[in-house]
């Protein structure tokens, strides 16, 4: 990693094209975008009948036409309105130069992370859980009986809302110490989890410069060495100097940098063939401008604000297909499923999501967002290890195998995505003394379960 690539790019921040935030987000994109669309003949290409591409052709002219936005547009800097431009030098080097491994954690806990081709049988990685708000007294012991699920192999975990009691204010010192404070619980989770060695997800209850600084590459905080730097984006093709404080303090630690951000279907790159082409394009440049070792790929939904439906779900695995095929370059992507804990819809988004982005290579997960992370405590170790289960099962399936299983599951929750079943939080759907779901949780995982054996899934 080089600080002199660093510079260069906070030169551009400074001396690039001059765009202002609002012309960049209301027209530089949308214009640009259904430009591109247009130019490769790729309007109304999303095929919502079939949630999995089973065109290798199209997920390449999708690339294609990816690597020229990536080239024609650049990343916009909030702070000083003006462009970053790659060059195509520079984007094909970043595509040789990044790891296509990375080795997470340490001793028994040791995971590899390894680029996957299509419907490839090596196994993704599973991170848990997304940052859903965990009310103080039950954060260890949920994020422990997490943890315990041997299908999980890096742990980010949820988010907390306060410190020792007080709430934790944005843009304020409070942010600094919960970053602190989470790392203080997270190493009690290890140690009662007797996982020590494995690898964990920076900071997640301050996403930011603060909580990063309190908590990650310092005296007693979380270890570089098999910590994973978060530096989200603060929108779609846009950088800022929170993003470069971040990269040049992960640098310097010598951490492994995860990068990302989202772009909506009904927002700025309009369809969910934009999306496909702004997340490409994205995806590209967060390693050149930031020299990522990994970048999250994401598509959500404005309808319902989620990516368990048919649009999103062929976004996604349209944009895994594309990059996995044409890169070597490693993928997170994240599963926004919106019904919660103790509800049958909230297992088949999450498997329809595992098992179509397993079988378009995606390589790792960081998973669930269970009620799409409205409601504190709306989170369960079952749900984890479902998903985690179902990931890794996945891993060699075909993608007809796949797009078969989606089309039998999505019909079966999408009418429920305008109103979805709010569920039940974790002290209502567990046993919070022996860390057991309740009987009805259970069973509906059972059932859930068997239904995807019965439809090939090999799961145990």
């Amino acid at each position: 990693m080089s600080n002199v690539r660093i510079l260069e790019m906070l030169d551009r921040a400074h001396q690039g094209p001059i765009c202002t935030s609002k012309e960049w987000s209301t027209r530089v994109i949308p214009k640009t975008v259904a430009a591109k669309i247009k130019e490769h003949g790729l309007t109304g290409a999303c095929d919502r009948e079939n949630p999995v591409n089973q065109d290798d052709a199209l997920a390449d002219k999708f690339f294609r036409a990816g690597f020229e936005l990536a080239l024609e547009m650049g990343f916009l800097c909030l702070e000083t309105e003006r462009i970053i431009r790659a060059t195509e030098d520079e984007i094909r080097d970043a595509m040789r130069t990044g790891p296509d491994e990375l080795i997470l954690g340490t001793g028994r806990d040791r995971v590899v992370f390894r680029h996957r081709a299509l419907e490839d049988p090596f196994p993704p990685v599973v991170c848990a859980s997304l940052g859903i708000v965990i009310s103080e007294e039950l954060w260890v012991p949920l994020m422990t009986a997490i943890v315990n699920q041997k299908e999980i192999d890096v742990f980010e975990g949820g988010s907390l809302r306060t410190v020792l009691g007080h709430p934790v204010l944005g843009g304020t010192p409070y942010e600094t110490l919960v970053g602190r404070y989470e790392v203080e619980l997270k190493k009690q989770v290890l140690w009662r989890a007797g996982r020590p060695g494995m690898a964990t997800d920076d900071i997640i209850s301050s996403t930011g410069v603060f909580g990063q600084m309190g908590g990650f590459g310092v005296t007693d905080g979380l270890d570089p060495a098999r910590s994973i730097a978060i530096i989200l984006l603060p929108d779609e093709m846009c950088t800022n100097y929170a993003s470069f404080h971040k990269i040049i303090q992960a640098t310097s630690s010598g951490s492994v940098k995860r990068l990302g951000f989202q772009s909506m279907i009904g927002g700025y790159s309009g369809p969910a063939e934009g999306v496909v082409l702004t997340q490409i394009a994205g995806f590209l440049l967060q390693f050149v401008v930031h020299q990522a070792d990994f970048a999250s790929i994401n598509a959500m939904d404005v309808r319902y604000s989620g990516n368990c439906g048919r649009d999103a779900m062929w976004a996604l695995n349209m944009m895994s297909q594309a990059l996995g095929r044409n890169t070597h370059l490693l993928k997170n992507f994240v599963p926004n499923q919106v019904a919660g804990p103790c509800t049958e819809m909230l297992l088949y988004e999450s498997a329809v999501a595992m098992v179509t982005m397993a079988a378009s290579g995606a390589e790792f997960t960081i998973q669930p967002r269970s009620g799409g992370g409205r409601f504190e405590n709306h989170l369960t170790p079952l749900e984890c290890k479902f998903c985690g289960e179902v990931f890794k099962a996945a891993a060699g399936m075909t993608r007809q195998q796949a797009n078969d299983i989606a089309k039998v599951l999505i019909p079966k929750y999408e009418d429920q995505h305008p109103n979805p079943p709010k569920g039940k939080s974790v002290q209502e759907c567990y046993d919070l003394k022996t860390w057991q779901p309740i009987p009805e949780w259970r069973d509906m995982y059972l059932k859930v379960k068997g239904e995807l054996v019965d439809l090939g899934v090999p799961l145990s």
